[in-house]
């Protein structure tokens, strides 16, 4: 689903953004509600940030990136933790392009996650690159999903990807 974002671009700086765990669901611009297999899962755009909302039998996770005021942890380029009875793992990178080719990624990019079922996109208005964009799947017991941060006058993309599944118990000796 790719949508609009009526509002300001607050989150202008790819280096502002920070992760956070287990936050309470803030103001979204836009929402995508998913059933994956057992899983509830709701995607939410707060502007040029995002927040993954999962529940399942086994919990509940919440992760956030974001411009979040008062906030002492910066994105980090990597997070395994236990939660419950899950792995959660997190990584980030940023990506720097030039004009043109920071164009042409988010154009791509866009396109991939525009018309899949699993897919929110955000843009805002006054630049077509813009935007904030995710996308889930469930594969072998495992929840990821992948997010684009695009940030045009610095011609960064923020990418960052999670996966969270079932801790395995370990083999006996």
């Amino acid at each position: 689903m790719l949508t609009t974002l009526h509002t300001a671009y607050s989150d202008t700086r790819a280096a502002d953004l920070a992760w956070a765990l287990g936050r309470e669901p803030l103001p979204a611009l836009a929402v995508l509600d998913l059933q994956l297999a057992g899983a509830t899962m709701q995607l939410r755009l707060l502007g040029a940030s995002h927040q993954v909302l999962l529940e399942e039998e086994r919990g509940s996770c919440s992760e956030t990136v974001a411009c979040m005021p008062g906030s002492s942890t910066p994105l980090p380029l990597g997070v395994a933790k236990r939660i419950g009875d899950w792995e959660y793992e997190f990584a980030a990178r940023v990506e720097t392009l030039g004009a043109g080719s920071f164009a042409g990624r988010a154009q791509e990019l866009l396109a991939l996650v525009a018309d899949h079922p699993h897919g929110l996109a955000g843009t805002f208005p006054g630049s077509p690159h813009a935007f904030t964009a995710m996308l889930a799947q469930r594969t072998e017991g495992q929840v990821r999903w992948r997010t684009w941060h695009a940030y045009p006058q610095e011609g960064q993309l923020v990418v960052t990807r999670t996966r969270v599944g079932v801790r395995m118990p370990a083999a006996a000796l």
